[in-house]
């Protein structure tokens, strides 16, 4: 596209992303926190380069989405928020088995999107046919849910060394993290 110089080629101002970091931050204020959300990010962030080619990797699946718990309460797509459906510890789950996860349990834009597609969230069944067509090596055997506490401190120090002792455990090459 190119640069016209009456602006026809732009999107009009109304066409703007949405801008969930300030939102985030308003919400936490509202919430009497005082100080605004502190995002996490960081100078440096580690990077391994894969030790073999990724048609000869093993790839673990984590997953922020949570088992359907039928006791508590709608989780099903187009559900308002249920704090009720969150999970507090990290769970995995056999891959050879079809699960019903779902999102409700996220704090999510629903105004702007829907919860229906599953891929989305927990793309297990699609990895499983990536797998077949050579893409990667295999699935390791299970997959990993990674519960979203907002707790910074609590991801770090306790999800993050678990979820790291599973993939390790599941002799994992990579791993897709899907976070809603």
């Amino acid at each position: 596209m190119t640069d016209r110089p009456d602006g026809a080629d732009q999107a009009p101002d109304h066409d703007v992303p949405i801008p969930y970091r300030e939102r985030i931050s308003t919400y936490y204020q509202t919430l009497g926190y005082g100080a605004p959300y502190r995002w996490a990010h960081y100078a440096e962030v580690p990077f391994t380069p894969l030790k073999k080619p990724l048609a000869k990797s093993r790839i673990g699946l984590v997953t922020t989405a949570a088992p359907y718990q039928p006791d508590k309460g709608d989780q099903g797509p187009g559900a308002a928020y249920n704090g009720a459906a969150k999970f507090y510890k990290v769970y995995s789950g056999d891959i050879a088995t079809d699960h019903d996860l779902r999102i409700s349990h996220i704090g999510y834009d629903r105004a702007h999107t829907t919860a229906t597609d599953s891929n989305s969230w927990f793309p297990l069944p699609l990895l499983r046919e990536v797998a077949k067509s050579g893409r990667f090596g295999e699935l390791s055997p299970r997959f990993h849910g990674a519960p979203t506490n907002r707790s910074q401190r609590v991801t770090l120090e306790q999800d993050c060394p678990e979820l790291y002792a599973r993939l390790a455990e599941d002799k994992v090459d990579a791993a897709v993290l899907v976070a809603v």
